[in-house]
């Protein structure tokens, strides 16, 4: 077979293209610091590595959101923490307020200051994040959840919470509704008394015109089958009229009844009423009707704001009368527990708060290692091993300049050198 001189020429010319061409490839490996820099260098690796990193792509979606799930939590943290604060100072200005020797122009000072507490309450139930939208509104977050209504203050929000995904396999609430915050107890609460007659939200539908004070009530035994149930004293007359009072329970579907303590006589200086396991002291002049009704807090008044109105009502008037004294005496000792079970209530959904920022901690290192997992498996795949590729670069680099030699000295080549 004859090799003309035309085919010797183009298979030098090719060999070089090649070895320029693999040399080139090379080259972009070293820049780019990856082995895989089209899918067909490695069909298989290219296909894994996209969804490595659309793992990774999802995985820092999650951490984005967590930043803002953080952001909101530590926003109301920080609310909660102002609320907890306020709840603290009212009722140490009630305490301050219930001393017997202070004047009605002193506790007009104390109502002073403790409606200014009431007025930082209500503007951190309606503050706002840092895009104007209301923390405790639930999902209607572009309006006041708590409004004046004239008779109070009312919730208009949501009782939703809005809820963001942060990892794969958790969403989380990023939020509290106000209502379950400022118009509600913990169920463990304890026992509240009011004077007068107290319908089913807490609300005084028959006030006392009497001067009977009391303390408690106080729990002696939490076993006692009663236990947990609403009373209430009420106080009438024997035949002779000395006075008297009678314990009644209330039953399932509202109504009151006795408990066998019908008529007990009754000691203006000092009573001590035992029933349902609880213990309640009673002191004062009763007139025929008045009454004490005691329940378990989450059945009485539930709502804070409610409570520093009750108590501004009864400061900021003049307590001249026994039957004035003893309501302002009766009140602030039921505001102080209604502000006790408020607090509680606040701090437990701070805690609910902390814990969840704490959870968003431990899914941050969970996703930080799954990041580096992701990470070492993107490199195995198509990082570049620069000890190789650097050894194999200078391999490369001496068979191109062999081709090359070689076509300079087939190029030469010519019968005319010879004739």
């Amino acid at each position: 077979m004859r090799i003309s001189t035309v085919t010797i020429f183009e298979q030098s010319v090719g060999s070089m293209n090649r070895q320029q061409a693999d040399f080139m490839h090379l080259s972009q490996q070293l820049a780019s610091g990856r082995r895989v820099v089209t899918p067909s260098d490695d069909p298989q690796a290219a296909s894994r590595a996209v969804a490595v990193g659309q793992s990774q792509a999802v995985t820092q979606q999650f951490t984005d959101a967590r930043v803002s799930a953080r952001n909101a939590l530590s926003q109301e943290e920080s609310v909660l923490n102002s609320v907890s604060d306020a709840i603290s100072s009212a009722k140490a200005l009630l305490v301050q307020a219930s001393n017997g020797t202070l004047s009605d122009a002193d506790r007009q000072s104390i109502a002073s200051e403790l409606r200014g507490i009431y007025e930082t309450v209500i503007g951190q139930a309606n503050a706002t994040d840092g895009n104007g939208r209301y923390l405790f509104g639930g999902y209607q977050d572009s309006s006041a959840p708590f409004v004046d209504t004239g008779n109070g203050m009312a919730y208009r929000g949501d009782d939703r919470v809005r809820h963001q995904r942060v990892d794969a396999s958790r969403e989380m609430p990023v939020g509290d509704s106000g209502e379950d915050i400022f118009l509600r107890v913990p169920s463990g609460a304890g026992y509240v008394a009011q004077q007068g007659k107290v319908d089913a939200d807490g609300k005084v539908v028959s006030d006392n015109s009497g001067s009977v004070t009391f303390k408690g009530p106080q729990v002696i035994d939490n076993s006692d089958p009663g236990y947990g149930q609403r009373y209430q004293v009420v106080f009438g007359s024997d035949g002779d009229g000395n006075p008297t009072y009678s314990v009644q329970q209330q039953d399932e579907g509202g109504n009151w009844q006795s408990i066998g303590m019908d008529d007990q006589p009754y000691d203006p200086e000092g009573t001590t009423v035992e029933a349902g396991g609880l213990r309640l002291e009673l002191k004062g002049e009763p007139h025929n009707g008045d009454s004490i009704t005691y329940a378990p807090a989450s059945e009485m008044n539930t709502n804070l704001f409610q409570s520093f109105e009750k108590a501004l009502a009864v400061l900021e008037n003049p307590a001249e009368t026994p039957a004035e004294q003893a309501t302002m005496k009766n009140t602030l000792n039921t505001v102080m527990r209604e502000f006790d079970a408020g607090l509680d209530n606040v701090l437990t959904t701070r805690a609910s708060v902390g814990a969840r920022l704490n959870e968003l901690d431990v899914i941050d290192a969970v996703s930080g290692n799954r990041q580096l997992n992701y990470a070492q498996t993107m490199s195995d795949l198509v990082d570049l091993d620069y000890n190789q590729a650097i050894a194999e670069y200078s391999l490369r680099q001496v068979g191109m300049q062999a081709a090359q030699q070689a076509f300079i000295g087939i190029r030469d080549m010519s019968l005319f050198n010879y004739l």
